[in-house]
């Protein structure tokens, strides 16, 4: 049976014994095709030890419809189907903001393709920026292996043209270049995007900020 822990990552017994390894292979993850989400998921976890954020993926609802117990003490998954629509991919807190965010990624050497995301994911990152969350998108493109964060605010541009006639159905790769916080890979955290968060949070303060002495 598989374990997972509550990020996504499996358990493995014999951790401890391989750990010299699970470090050397991490510096170059980021050069070997490893998905996006896996990459992330190490990041989270290298903050959630590092006591830096507490930054989740987000479970998949599901209704479990049929379950076989070849054993007493393990049990097989035979049938099981999506209850609703997921929303984002992550969440959690961090400098005492709530964060959500989504993870994607293309194959696209040109422009990101905004039929990669869903209505209802864009609604649900209306809401959180409504309530003063911080979202974003960390999007991947994985030929030039170049990560970057685009905030929510920009994707909803964007994704409002595209719902126009004539608008455009992606993102140019040139405006994510100057638009986006580049994520460059590090030996630790892996995807360090927290510094890119860092920059969303202090330009959220500044408003607030200049939004109370305007009042």
């Amino acid at each position: 049976m598989t374990i997972r822990y509550p990020n996504g990552t499996v358990f493995h017994a014999n951790a401890t014994s391989t750990r010299p390894k699970l470090v050397q292979r991490t510096t170059t993850y980021g050069k070997r095709g490893m998905a996006l989400e896996d990459e992330i998921n190490a990041s989270n976890t290298y903050y959630l030890e590092h006591q830096v954020a507490v930054i989740h993926k987000k479970p998949t609802p599901i209704n479990i419809v049929k379950v076989d117990y070849p054993k007493r003490s393990s049990a097989v998954i035979r049938e099981a189907y999506f209850s609703e629509a997921s929303t984002t991919d992550y969440n959690g807190i961090y400098r005492g903001r709530y964060i959500d965010f989504d993870a994607k990624e293309t194959r696209n050497k040109t422009a990101f393709p905004l039929k990669n995301f869903h209505q209802h994911q864009v609604e649900h990152l209306r809401r959180c920026v409504a309530q003063g969350g911080i979202c974003f998108a960390l999007i991947k493109f994985k030929v030039v292996d170049r990560v970057f964060l685009l905030k929510a605010s920009d994707l909803f541009n964007y994704w409002d043209s595209a719902e126009q006639s004539s608008g455009r159905k992606s993102i140019p790769f040139t405006d994510v270049e100057q638009i986006g916080y580049e994520v460059r890979y590090k030996m630790q955290p892996l995807i360090p995007y927290l510094d890119a968060v860092d920059n969303l949070i202090d330009d959220n303060l500044n408003s607030e900020k200049f939004d109370v002495k305007g009042d």
